[in-house]
């Protein structure tokens, strides 16, 4: 079983980042911060000022991973189940995303601070989803 080093510190930096940046968006530019969204809007047929900003987002999303990774001291970038459950993996949050017209930081970031009643029941159905997956592959089928 693959155990998780536990560092509060370190998660709450990164949630009030998230949280502030989130806040920024949506009162710059009047986005809600929904990040499959904003990725998956860069493969447009237009270039326009929709798809620079969705652009610079997800840079900066680059960057400020990669630079944390620098100011940790280490980066691990691995896939311990493999390429063909993480492709997998990916296809079906991606199918999810689109069915439930949101991702995970658009509905669990922002939809919730508006208080949004859609958003809390997609966090929840995702979050048992999240749930019983582990659950599954760490004790009925004993996967790291």
């Amino acid at each position: 079983m693959h155990i998780t080093e536990f560092t509060p510190l370190a998660g709450t930096i990164g949630g009030v980042l998230i949280g502030l940046s989130a806040v920024l968006l949506l009162a710059s530019a009047g986005r809600i911060a929904g990040a499959s969204f904003i990725f998956s809007g860069m493969f447009t047929t237009r270039f326009d000022e929709n798809v620079l900003w969705k652009l610079l987002f997800t840079v900066g999303l680059l960057a400020g991973a990669a630079l944390a990774g620098t100011w940790a001291g280490s980066v691990d970038i691995s896939f311990p189940s493999g390429t063909t459950l993480t492709v997998v993996s990916g296809l079906l949050v991606g199918v999810g995303v689109t069915l439930g017209n949101g991702c995970t930081s658009g509905h669990g970031i922002c939809g919730l601070a508006r208080f949004s009643l859609r958003s809390l029941v997609a966090t929840l159905t995702f979050m048992a989803a999240a749930i019983m997956t582990v659950f599954v592959m760490r004790h009925v089928l004993g996967a790291a």
